[in-house]
């Protein structure tokens, strides 16, 4: 027997369910060749795995990695949880498919969500977008369709109904998307423009994918999630569409029975979430009412410095303390401050320096935001979410600005470290299923998420005495610790905790 590399005398989680057991890997190419005991093989790498788990690569079902993900830094922060394959095109909005003008709008609303994208100025496909990614970077990558983004390219920020010529455009972006390579599409029902779709439109944009998921930040969470996951429901019946629902956090008491209720109406239905309370997102989406027209800058810039909102500032009195400035361009000092600390230390009120930081950043700053669910309650409701069969992993991850969200850093690693070594929400086998093979299948990367003979070998080696986070909302870009060796395709990404330099991460297609 020869291969490539043969990771030898670990004990293997195959994605299967299936307990631990002790074997070896062989890779021949970018192909698992073997699993079991390769006693004498011949390999030109050998990787020692004793002690350690041997699992197939993790799927991050919801990452804003969308332009940060040609950063090696994001690179090491990812592999070093196990990564390999980030699901890129959330909550209906990233760059492609559009012209010039909407790849712009794509990048200003979302720069503190998905960032920049470095590239030459003009209309942008899903087949061009997913081929700059190709072996570009150390992680595989798949798309969904952005429903917000393909709104903007045919409709612009207006808040109508789509008529039917809108919608005939609409579909004909969502049906050339996905044959270039999309695993779904995606909607952001509290950004713009997704908020102004309704039911009708979205189901018709729906009906192409074919079993592929519709993949949804819903119009509603926490305690008015009914209200979201009924939306879900419908659009699921009218389309016949697989549904996935973005960052399902909040009172499991309220979540739990939505998901199996949908279930037991025959909806394909499964969720991601996070092991962690807050969450990370622009500014103008926690503060601004929605009659202040955030698609448009200039209107709303105006808005925001007339008198029209003099009533709605005080009612975020009780907001400010939850917010922390994550990403703030050209006020940089206030990155990691609460908003009322960076208010008081620019001599301010919180609501004159929330209005001073949307307009000097023209609405590209981002916050991290405490829930008022924190606290052992919360807690609870995520351990008991993840608990769910149909939970998949999610980091949420965003990249940008100096004092992002920690989760983008440890998500992973604290599921694995926290809640399958310290706390037992899932077993080692679990967590391989929830992680790796139960995305896989979500998003049809048939040859994903299992370790077994013909599957790509995209593998994570880690010890699981010694796998944490150490991101924190003080510290959040520490990288993870336990995860020593990562393989994409049979090449090795990671190596000794450290970043090899190689780059085979695919563009991955259903």
């Amino acid at each position: 027997m020869s291969f490539d590399v043969v990771i030898s005398g670990g004990r293997v989680l195959d994605g299967t369910g299936a307990p631990p057991y002790r074997a070896d890997v062989g890779i021949a190419g970018d192909r698992v060749e073997a699993v079991g005991r390769l006693d004498g093989a011949a390999a030109r790498t050998v990787i020692d795995a004793t002690g350690r788990l041997v699992a197939p690569g993790f799927v991050d079902c919801h990452a804003h990695g969308d332009a940060a993900v040609f950063d090696p830094a994001v690179q090491r922060a990812a592999l070093r949880q196990g990564v390999t394959t980030f699901v890129l095109g959330q909550d209906g909005l990233s760059f492609a498919p559009g012209s010039a003008e909407t790849v712009a709008y794509a990048s200003r609303y979302f720069a503190a969500v998905n960032g920049s994208l470095k590239r030459d100025e003009g209309p942008l496909t899903v087949g061009e977008l997913l081929g700059g990614y190709d072996r570009a970077v150390a992680l595989n990558t798949a798309y969904l369709l952005p429903h917000g983004t393909i709104r903007y390219d045919v409709m612009g920020a207006s808040p109508a109904p789509a008529g039917p010529d809108h919608l005939a455009a609409m579909l004909r972006h969502v049906e050339r998307g996905l044959s270039e390579g999309a695993v779904g599409l995606s909607s952001g029902l509290e950004y713009l423009p997704g908020r102004h779709a309704g039911a009708d439109e979205l189901a018709a944009l729906c009906a192409p994918l074919g079993g592929l998921p519709y993949v949804t930040h819903m119009r509603a969470y926490g305690d008015r999630a009914g209200v979201g996951m009924a939306e879900v429901v419908d659009i699921a019946r009218r389309s016949g569409a697989a549904v996935h629902v973005s960052h399902l956090h909040g009172p499991a008491d309220v979540l739990l029975p939505l998901v199996d209720e949908a279930l037991a109406q025959g909806v394909d239905l499964t969720f991601d979430t996070y092991p962690y309370l807050r969450g990370n997102t622009i500014l103008a989406m926690v503060v601004l009412p929605s009659e202040v027209p955030g698609a448009e800058p200039d209107r709303a810039l105006a808005m925001i410095a007339s008198s029209v909102l003099d009533d709605h500032w005080p009612t975020l009195d009780a907001v400010w303390p939850r917010l922390t400035v994550s990403h703030a361009p050209g006020l940089e000092w206030a990155e990691g401050m609460t908003m009322v600390a960076a208010a008081e230390r620019a001599g301010m009120r919180p609501a004159d320096f929330c209005r001073r930081l949307l307009t000097e950043t023209r609405l590209e700053a981002g916050v991290v935001s405490a829930r008022p669910d924190e606290g052992p309650q919360g807690e609870e409701s995520v351990r008991r979410m993840l608990r769910h069969p149909s939970q998949t992993g999610g980091s949420d991850g965003i990249y940008v600005g100096g004092h992002p969200h920690p989760r983008g850093f440890g998500a992973f690693a604290r599921f694995l470290g926290r809640h399958v070594r310290e706390l037992g929400d899932w077993t080692w086998e679990q967590a391989a299923v929830h992680l790796a093979a139960h995305p896989a299948r979500r998003f049809w990367l048939a040859d994903r998420g299992l370790l077994r003979r013909g599957f790509a070998a995209d593998v994570v080696v880690f010890d699981p005495a010694a796998v944490t986070d150490r991101a924190t909302y003080e510290a959040p870009r520490e990288p993870a610790e336990g995860v020593g060796d990562v393989l994409v395709s049979g090449v090795p990404v990671l190596a000794g905790g450290e970043l090899t330099g190689a780059t085979p991460g695919r563009a991955l297609r259903p």
